[in-house]
């Protein structure tokens, strides 16, 4: 029977990496090595051409610095392991060097958000009018520096600022990573060991917290046995029942999570979790199929080994990425069959500088989810959420009110952040999350493009939808 989908198992296969000029010596045993793929990262683009040398055309590298110079949140970090898995020629000869290269480069779903190009970027809309660079007012909301206390029971502990990768959409691009030409990045003020302190005091404190995400920043960038200690000091407060170590690296830098150090550590920490009754998993950031590797399983059945109780996958909706149903499929099952990793979420990529050319509208990312219901288990079927400033994370069919010709999506709350305390209207309130301008009608665009003041404009559209709603409660009490 034919369907829209058509399911089938696919074995996992490492890229050669002596594809590539620069690594055709790499041997087996430095691949496998933690300390050679951080010493050989790719931090700019001279070292990419050292790497790639004339596979790719003068002209992609031009656009490349283009977009470092003028575009980029993120500084340049590539890990071997993320860029040979672009173009990995794993199904198919790989491209002659030159322009078929380059255009199969270019079009690489991996490449479009690790190492996004000028041309990439929109030119009408390149960001949205009320894009910020600390778009989820994260460090608004921290209780003790670093800390994140957004929801009444959950907090976010970030504990440091950099990552073994930079993503090109990175959530928290004003604090994580090196600055750059259009962002210059914010830093921790206190010593590591006094911010540290002071978190695990204030969970001490507020035992209304039970679920902690340890995060930053990326976990495997923290030396082990500094991340070993905090974990079981945390896992000391009674009232915590849920950690979960947020990493990247369990798909960029497996070599970490396989290493005898870590592994051995993780099984610790598992067990001392396990004996207090926690349920200890690890959430990674996938984004598509190609991806998970043999590498990347073997690392998530060894954490599984050890002791931890889950892994899930939380990726971003993105455009020229994911966003097609067999792309996400195809992840979810790669993830789920061979790596035992579950899907968990898809968030819609949040509203920073520069991200519209990735960004999806609230009604794509609707059909989305509607289009990957029924072919995997219900444990494993990914939610597709919008993060919506102030809110927090709802699935894409809770929105309260839709004005699709203008691309404003109208949300409610059922509790306070941790800065609401005093504000009687918090949950009443309407919230708003903006779909792409260049995905609306051109009456809606042309509507954007007449606002001289984004939030002026964005107070009378609130206020138009509260007495739009408040009529229609009216006529239903008439009813």
């Amino acid at each position: 029977m034919a369907q829209p989908y058509s399911y089938r198992r696919r074995p996992l296969v490492e890229p050669d990496w002596r594809r590539l000029p620069g690594w055709r010596d790499v041997t087996q045993t430095q691949w496998a090595s933690a300390q050679w793929q951080r010493a050989h990262c790719v931090k700019n683009v001279r070292q990419l051409r050292e790497v790639m040398g004339d596979l790719l055309s003068e002209v992609f590298y031009a656009d490349l610095e283009r977009d470092q110079a003028q575009r980029a949140t993120m500084s340049m970090l590539l890990p071997p392991q993320m860029l040979n898995t672009m173009v990995p020629a794993t199904d198919s000869p790989m491209p002659a060097a030159g322009t078929a290269y380059t255009r199969a480069f270019m079009a690489d779903p991996v490449r479009r958000y690790m190492l996004p190009a000028f041309s990439d970027r929109r030119t009408d809309w390149p960001s949205h009018p009320h894009a910020t660079r600390d778009s989820l007012h994260e460090h608004d909301m921290w209780a003790a520096e670093g800390l994140t206390h957004r929801y009444p029971t959950k907090v976010l502990a970030e504990l440091l600022s950099t990552c073994p990768q930079y993503c090109g959409h990175c959530t928290r691009m004003d604090l994580v990573g090196n600055s750059t030409p259009q962002v210059t990045k914010l830093k921790f003020d206190l010593k590591p060991v006094d911010r540290y302190a002071a978190m695990l005091a204030y969970l001490q404190a507020t035992p209304q917290v039970r679920d902690v995400v340890v995060s930053g920043g990326d976990v495997a960038n923290m030396p082990w046995k500094n991340l070993e200690g905090f974990l079981i000091r945390l896992l000391e407060i009674d009232t915590i029942r849920d950690v979960r170590l947020a990493t990247k690296a369990l798909m960029g830098l497996p070599q970490h999570w396989l290493a005898e150090d870590v592994v051995e550590g993780m099984g610790r920490v598992a067990a001392t979790a396990r004996s207090r009754g926690v349920n200890l998993a690890i959430h990674t950031h996938v984004n598509a199929a190609q991806s998970v590797t043999p590498l990347v399983a073997e690392a998530a059945k060894a954490m599984l080994g050890a002791g931890v109780g889950a892994i899930r996958n939380q990726g971003v909706l993105m455009r020229g990425v994911n966003d097609s149903p067999e792309a996400l499929l195809d992840l979810c099952f790669a993830l789920q069959d061979e790596a035992m990793i579950t899907p968990y979420y898809f968030y819609m990529c949040d509203m920073i500088p520069f991200s519209e050319h990735w960004r999806m509208s609230l009604a794509e990312a609707q059909h989305l989810q509607h289009a990957i219901m029924g072919y995997l288990p219900g444990f494993a079927t990914p939610r597709i959420v919008c993060d919506v400033p102030f809110v927090g994370k709802r699935w894409v069919h809770q929105v309260d009110e839709y004005d699709r010709e203008h691309g404003m999506s109208y949300w409610r709350k059922n509790y306070r952040t941790s800065i609401e305390g005093a504000d009687t209207e918090a949950l009443s309130r309407d919230y708003v999350y903006y779909d792409p301008i260049f995905t609306l009608p051109e009456s809606g665009q042309a509507w954007w493009r007449s606002q001289g003041d984004a939030a002026a404009a964005h107070d009378a559209a609130v206020a138009s939808a509260a007495a739009s709603r408040a009529a229609s409660r009216r006529e239903a009490s008439l009813v």
